[in-house]
């Protein structure tokens, strides 16, 4: 389609004859109508043709009114049919502005004539008579292929309107090649323009680089020309210098001329245009921005960006083979991709094109080896080829300056770089340095990005392709500089600061070691604890994966197995390394195996560290535990975007980077097929109902549907996505088998496709922006659609009618990202009724029927949540996440059940099977793993229980405890080693204690039994019978003699356990949880107890007689602990206080308040001058037990992704004996400072939910159990010799 004026043509709409639409234009509509009906969007088209006064509100509301798209464009047409050339026109320059550029050719030809007000004879919307001042001023005419530019041109002539009642200068710049010159001959094509500022004329002069002889001939020709068209007695004999053409040429304009535009086209250098300062208007192109600073006058400047969007480029190139836009090969998108845009490859590659049209794919070829030299001269710019125009800008510089430009081929596309890196490189004072880039941006050699400070440079890619060709051979050498500079400026360590040339090394220094062959250094780099510390801080962990990712070829040459310790100590711990404040590296590399190299060095650095008073906790049991993944697939190689299930479950099929398409059984991960599916990256895949057929989508913006079983391809859908396809899905049963596509397209982006059609069956419209992700409901009913465009809708799936629409933006009323919210995905819930939708770090369920918002699940605040999925036949919703796990969460409780870790790189998707089973995960790290639902959603490699005694023995440790199967063990030794395993018991194991004195353990169970076990052999000592429900807590006395145990039938029962006597302690009302013994020095030993009945009672241990009865506080009793001196005791209440008792006068002498939330613990110092409590918000508190007064708040930092400040609740504290350091457990375990309630060291577990942790008496060893069942044996780190 060749240039079409639109409605800023000087003649409007209104200058067309407002007569009955000519025959042929109402035969073009007639004979188009079936196609405009089919693709056209009439409330778009309609608000342009209101403006232009062709259409009313009443036919607008009368068109609108249609039930369908479709029969809303029939009605616009139907309208536009009984009206006149105006509304043709009108409709016309709709469909133009509104990217229908294809339905607007079919109507190009019959457009009607314009009226003789509007000057009939203007050819492409200029006049005769701004066409002769024009011509007679030399300036060029329009190219043959033009696309107009109308916000550039408008810029230009709202400068030159400034010109109007003054003289001075308006300039042009641009790179090479990015469509000045064109652009300010476009400008001056207004009549208005010409009659109001320019009466004069417009006089056109092609400067060039041009020597001072050059220059004179240049401006010997103006002067003629200007003389010529004025009545002269005799000519003038041409001026024989450079200062009298000027004088000339400045007498011309002042006297002859005052009031007309010169055009200086590509102008070089000052020394040129100073020829031209001789006060007069001035309109000049460069790729020099500051030649103006020379001359005098107002100055005015207007930049070109370097590249065409990609529908305008495209266009040329349709214009340049006689084709349409739609018709145009796969290859044009890729040149303009590759070129970004450039007007002039595009135009010289079209050129090219229109004499060999078969040869797309040489050019894009061409291309992307960076083979200027072969995309040659057309039309009549100044140079042969491509690269001698890039050359041509080099040449202007220094020589020393081009060395320097030449070091900017280590640069990557698309990366800004601060002037500090480039003073690095250059080894340049900061303030030098600025002064080399401005003199490049100047001349058009360099970009500058003023929206940041500091400001950032880069180049457009053309420059970097061509420098990197030109460079070729010295690449290498140029990277190894890089690497030289740099160790030269920090050779006393790494950068430490967060600016964005420490972000600059930190991304790209890996890259440069690689590029230059250096890889020791990237050895040395890279396996280095510090270089993975100070990154991670200021990246994250995701940079960190993809360099060992991208670099894994070359590290493994080193040493495989550290190459993949340190991307598995990042993968596992990549969650934590987004917390701020920032956790403590060194150690979280403790928690790694003992054979680890990130071990190693952790524990060098933790030793040195501990030399200086800091805090070190090594997991000396730590080779004990295992993955939970139940199989580990490597299908592709490369990232694996798409897995699922077939509807049988026994296969599953994955796809990704790979552009293959691959079938393995979801029992051994066997191959059934693989199938090189597209010819770009795959993004999904689906299996039909009947699992006989499976679909792929792809950045090739194709859909493909293969027989399963013979591999082979039944159908292609390509010609209606214009962008890549995100997703498909078919439907979920036989009844109506449809599948569903949804695409980056602005609007045209969800379809319906029937196999047995060859084109879509429906196409869904209500986004304008891509959209991620579609599914159908169960029943198949709707279709739910997921998009950039912030909302979640959804579809009638038999209508194509949009039902619902949920705006997800509304839930992110603080959202600050540019790009606003993007809703990534959506499930079902199994019975349809409810709806699920993911965006940013959040999952929303909604009620489908009400669109109310159920549930929020909002994760970490630093990570993603990919890909969400319910499960077919249970309440669990797993999440793939950025920080490269997955989590279940329940979402009838809106608890988090399990978090499986495991994937090196992120995970864009998670499936369950049909049954639920089995989830599968799939990962960037090339991986696919399979997780057995119910073994990650209750059990661990490692299926301990929460409730345990531990006994500490000078360096021994023995743990007792109950595992998921109801067993006992003892285990023993740093190792954690089992010593002893009981019978599974009848009844759950709910408590159990270690003898001191005798080699025996006792538990209690849910059903009230008491039982004491010889350990080793397991034989039954005692059974003892009394409770009825079931045991809490139980506790031998120091002689070993008796044993005491407390229930939730409420009582306390004191048992001569060999004899099986007992005393009954009666009282509460409520469930007795714990309990301590105590020896107050007026009295024999006692026995505190505390129950939800919200007392604390004081019992006499050898007579059983109630000492004291105490109403403590209004809510349950949780915690207590009494004081090393017998003086005063603690409760802890569920009414968020906390409060202190005399042992003696038994009143209360402190009340506590502050908490928000329930005080679950609390422990006195051993010097009894302080208490910690801590509550279900985890906030820890230390108060002064001389007043009462509060000393210190700990854990305010911020809470974290449990909306903790301590990960869940504070279930347990210890001092030091020394009193200076305060251990805490609740999601993970943390050491504080007691002194100023500063944390000193935080140890990350497995699991969660932390119920308890035991500290050895030297303060040195610590033992817990996580909620997934994992005993983690610590002790603190030593300091040595290093």
């Amino acid at each position: 389609m060749g240039y079409v004026p639109q409605m800023n043509w000087k003649t409007k709409v209104g200058d067309v004859v407002g007569v009955e639409m000519e025959e042929r234009a109402r035969s073009c509509l007639l004979r188009s109508r079936a196609t405009l009906e089919q693709d056209i969007k009439a409330s778009y088209l309609m608000d342009h043709m209101i403006s232009d006064g062709v259409l009313t509100g009443v036919e607008e509301e009368r068109v609108l009114s249609k039930p369908t798209r479709r029969e809303q464009a029939a009605a616009l047409l139907e309208v536009l049919l009984w009206k006149d050339n105006r509304a043709y026109i009108s409709f016309y320059n709709a469909l133009i502005r509104e990217s229908y550029g294809d339905l607007a050719s079919l109507l190009h030809n019959d457009l009607p004539q314009l009226s003789p007000e509007g000057e009939k004879s203007y050819s492409n919307g200029i006049s005769p008579t701004v066409q002769a001042i024009l011509s007679e001023g030399g300036v060029p005419q329009r190219p043959v292929v033009f696309v107009n530019r109308p916000a550039l041109l408008n810029k230009v002539r709202e400068k030159l309107y400034k010109l109007q009642n003054a003289v001075g200068w308006v300039t042009v710049f641009g790179m090479a090649g990015s469509g000045k010159s064109v652009l300010a001959a476009e400008s001056v094509k207004d009549h208005t323009l010409i009659k109001e500022c320019f009466p004069d004329g417009i006089h056109w002069l092609s400067v060039g680089q041009c020597e001072r002889a050059d220059l004179l001939v240049r401006l010997q020709s103006l002067c003629f020309r200007l003389e010529q068209s004025q009545v002269s007695e005799a000519p003038l004999r041409p001026p024989s210098s450079l200062e009298e053409a000027k004088e000339r040429l400045r007498f011309l304009m002042l006297r002859r001329f005052p009031r007309a535009l010169l055009i200086l086209d590509d102008v070089w250098d000052s020394y040129t245009l100073r020829a031209f300062d001789i006060q007069c208007r001035v309109l000049l192109t460069t790729r020099n921005r500051s030649l103006t600073d020379s001359v005098s006058g107002q100055r005015f400047s207007v930049p070109v960006e370097s590249g065409l969007d990609e529908e305008k480029a495209l266009e040329i190139l349709a214009l340049y083979v006689n084709g349409k836009l739609h018709n145009l090969p796969e290859q044009a998108r890729s040149i303009v991709k590759e070129c970004k845009g450039s007007p002039l490859v595009v135009s010289l590659i079209g050129a090219l094109l229109r004499e060999f049209p078969e040869r797309w794919g040489y050019y894009l070829r061409q291309l992307q080896k960076k083979q200027f030299q072969r995309i040659r001269k057309s039309s009549s710019y100044d140079y042969e080829a491509l690269d001698q125009a890039m050359d041509a800008s080099l040449q202007v510089l220094k020589e020393e300056h081009r060395e320097l430009y030449k070091d900017l081929s280590v640069l990557e596309k698309d990366v800004k770089v601060p002037a500090k890196v480039l003073s690095v490189l250059w080894g340049k004072e900061l303030e030098d340095v600025e002064d080399v880039l401005q003199e490049f941006v100047n001349k058009s050699l360099l970009f500058r990005d003023c929206n940041q400070r500091p400001y950032l440079y880069y180049l457009h890619d053309l420059q970097l392709d061509f420098l990197t060709e030109q460079n070729r051979s010295q690449l290498a050498e140029l990277h190894s500089k890089v690497i030289r500079q740099y160790q030269q400026a920090y050779s006393k360590g790494l950068p430490t600061s967060v600016d964005v040339e420490c972000l600059y090394w930190y991304r790209f220094l890996p890259h440069h070691m690689a590029r230059a062959g250096l890889s020791k250094d990237l050895y040395s780099l890279m396996f280095s604890l510090d270089w993975v510390k100070n990154k991670a801080q200021i990246m994250g962990s995701a940079h960190l994966i993809n360099d060992y990712v991208e670099y894994g070829a070359i590290l493994d040459q080193e040493n495989s197995e550290v190459r993949l310790q340190f991307q598995e100590f990042l993968s596992l711990n990549g969650h934590q390394l987004e917390q701020r404040p920032f956790p403590d590296v060194v150690q979280l590399a403790l928690s790694q195996p003992h054979s680890s190299e990130v071990y190693k060095q952790a524990l060098l650095q933790a030793k040195e560290r501990a030399n200086r008073g800091q805090l070190y906790l090594d997991w000396v049991n730590k080779s004990n535990q295992e993955s939970l993944s139940r199989l580990v697939l490597h299908p592709h190689q490369n990232s694996v975007y798409y897995a699922c299930f077939s509807r049988d479950g026994s296969k599953i099929a994955s796809c990704g980077a790979s552009k293959t398409l691959r079938v393995f059984k979801s029992t051994s991960g066997e191959k059934l097929q693989e199938i090189l599916a597209h010819d770009d990256e795959v993004l999904c895949c689906a299996f039909s109902p009947d699992d006989r057929h499976i679909a792929t989508c792809s950045s090739d913006r194709k859909v493909k549907v293969w027989n399963v079983e013979k591999g082979t391809l039944l159908r292609v859908f390509e010609d209606e996505h214009e962008e890549q396809i995100n997703h498909c899905q078919f439907t979920n049963t036989n009844r109506r088998v449809l599948l569903a596509t949804c695409s980056n397209d602005k609007i045209t982006n969800t379809k319906l496709w029937n196999l047995n059609k060859p084109t879509s069956q429906n196409t869904m419209f209500g986004h304008m922006e891509p959209v991620n992700h579609c599914c159908f409901s169960p029943d198949d009913t709707y279709l739910a659609t997921s998009s950039n465009d912030g909302t979640l809708k959804l579809f009638e799936v038999q209508s194509a009618n949009e039902w619902k629409s949920i705006d997800i933006n509304s839930f992110f009323p603080d959202n600050d990202d540019e790009t606003g919210v993007m809703v990534k995905c959506s499930t079902w819930s199994a019975d349809g009724t409810r709806i699920f939708c993911a965006a940013k770090n959040t999952v929303f369920m909604f009620d489908v029927e009400t669109q109310d918002m159920l549930l929020e699940i909002r994760t970490s605040r630093l990570s993603t949540v990919q890909y969400c999925q319910a499960c077919p036949n249970s309440q669990l919703l797993a999440l793939a996440l950025s920080h490269y796990t997955v989590e279940l969460w329940d979402f009838e409780a809106n608890k988090r059940m399990a978090e499986c870790s495991g994937h090196l790189s992120w995970v864009p998707c998670v499936q369950f099977s049909p049954k639920g089973s089995l989830l599968l995960s799939s990962s960037d790290d090339q991986t696919i793993r399979l997780w057995e639902t119910e073994r990650v959603h209750t059990s661990s490699a490692v299926a301990l229980k929460r409730d345990f005694d531990v006994v500490f023995n000078q360096d021994d440790i023995t743990v007792v405890a109950a595992d998921s199967k109801n067993r006992l063990q003892v285990r023993s030794g740093l190792t954690g080693s089992l010593e002893f395993e009981s019978v599974k018991q009848k009844s759950r194991i709910r408590c159990m204690c270690i003898c001191r004195q005798a080699p025996a353990v006792a538990l209690g169970t849910e059903d009230g039994t008491v039982q004491v076990l010889e350990v080793p052999s397991g034989n039954i000592l005692a059974t003892l019978l009394g409770h009825t429900k079931t045991v809490h807590h139980c506790l031998f006395t120091e002689d070993g003699q008796t044993l005491i145990t407390s229930s939730e039938d409420t009582t306390v029962r004191v048992w001569r356990w060999r004899t099986g006597e007992c005393l009954v302690l009666k009282g509460h009302k409520e469930p007795v949880r714990k309990f301590h013994l105590v020896g107050f020095s007026s009295s024999s030993p006692a026995l505190l107890s505390w129950s939800f009945d919200g007392t604390a009672k004081v019992w006499e241990l050898s007579s059983g007689k109630k000492l004291q009865d105490l109403e403590c506080h209004h809510g349950a009793v949780l915690s207590a602990d009494i004081s090393l001196d017998g003086q005063v005791f603690s409760t802890a209440s569920a009414d968020k206080t906390a409060k202190v008792w005399s042992c003696t006068s038994w009143e209360m002498v402190f009340l506590l308040k502050g908490h928000k939330a329930c005080v679950r613990s609390c422990r006195f110092s051993w010097d009894g001058k302080r208490l910690a409590t801590g509550d279900d918000n985890g906030e820890i508190r230390l108060w002064n037990m001389l007043n009462g007064s509060l000393l210190k708040i700990c854990s305010r930092e911020s809470k974290d992704s449990m909306d903790s400040f301590h990960g869940g609740w504070v279930t347990d504290l210890h001092f030091s004996p020394d009193n200076k350091v305060l251990v805490s457990t609740g999601g993970y375990i943390k050491w504080w400072s007691v002194e100023r309630g500063e944390a000193l060291q935080t140890f990350y577990t497995t699991g969660a939910n932390l119920k308890r942790i035991h500290v050895s008496p030297d303060f040195k060893s610590f033992v817990t159990i996580d909620n997934i069942g994992i005993l983690y044996i610590l002790k603190q780190v030593e300091g040595g010799q290093l």
